[in-house]
């Protein structure tokens, strides 16, 4: 369990190295959502099968989230490109890596692979948001979900029910968002955040793979990836909604490990 200190901030990172690594195969970051997201999410689903499959795993909290430390400005978009760079770099990582990435976590992969071309040798996005003709309208649909996740938090008394329930790490995880919504720049900063405009996806030179449910509200932000970036795969997984990761896996593993063996050199013969 590493710690990277960049600009001052703590991460916390982890590493599932595999087994029987493939030659110069080019690590796979894992990067997450906002709030109540951490690196579980990938870690107990996805990580242990690609690392399995011969891709070295990476994974780390983004500022303010998990274990990460959680300093109280810096949550610009900006910020989070510089600090995903600044992980690998403290790991001696220095060459091209593929992103894989949900939720908020994609918005910055999108970000990264535009600018930083040569540190991104491809995309996974699962249920990303990234990209809109109106920014002023993505921004108001993102500032609103998280400003109703505060309201949530605040008035809703969610710690004490889930007390009564026995679950405790909801507990802390709970109270960590409302620390990261009520004692940071989180929601100023990000109200200046531009999606990426859906000329700019054409400047994209890696290759993509965007999953989404197929009963998802995002799927048509998959067709646009597909129509607007160069080499897009687009897998709609049947019968599924947003929370694909949670309740879809073993779909996600369907659709990403095969991929993962054409592009960034885990063995094929790894995909079941």
């Amino acid at each position: 369990m590493p710690e990277i200190t960049f600009r001052g901030v703590r991460f916390h990172v982890e590493t599932v190295p595999p087994p029987d690594p493939a030659p110069d195969a080019p690590p796979v970051v894992f990067l997450h959502g906002l709030l109540v997201d951490n690196l579980s999410g990938w870690y107990c689903t996805l990580a242990g099968p690609v690392a399995a499959a011969g891709g070295h795993c990476v994974l780390y909290d983004l500022r303010g989230h998990g274990m990460s430390q959680r300093p109280d400005t810096g949550y610009t978009l900006q910020d989070g490109v510089a600090d995903l760079f600044g992980v690998l770099d403290g790991l001696g990582l220095h060459g091209p890596a593929f992103l894989a990435a949900n939720g908020f976590g994609g918005v910055i992969a999108l970000h990264a692979a535009l600018e930083r071309p040569e540190r991104v040798a491809g995309l996974v996005l699962v249920e990303v948001d990234g990209t809109a003709a109106d920014p002023l309208s993505w921004r108001e649909d993102l500032l609103t979900t998280l400003s109703r996740s505060a309201l949530s938090l605040e008035y809703d008394n969610v710690a004490s029910v889930l007390t009564r329930l026995g679950r405790r790490g909801l507990v802390a995880q709970q109270a960590a968002a409302s620390a990261l919504l009520d004692g940071t720049s989180l929601l100023a900063d990000l109200a200046a955040a531009r999606p990426v405009p859906p000329s700019d996806l054409e400047r994209l030179t890696c290759p993509v793979l965007a999953v989404y449910g197929e009963q998802s509200a995002l799927a048509d932000t998959g067709r646009l990836l597909q129509r607007q970036v160069r080499d897009c795969t687009l897998h709609l997984v049947p019968g599924q909604a947003h929370t694909i990761l949670v309740d879809g896996a073993t779909d996600l593993l369907q659709a990403i490990l095969p991929w993962l063996a054409r592009h960034a050199g885990v063995r094929s013969e790894a995909v079941a």
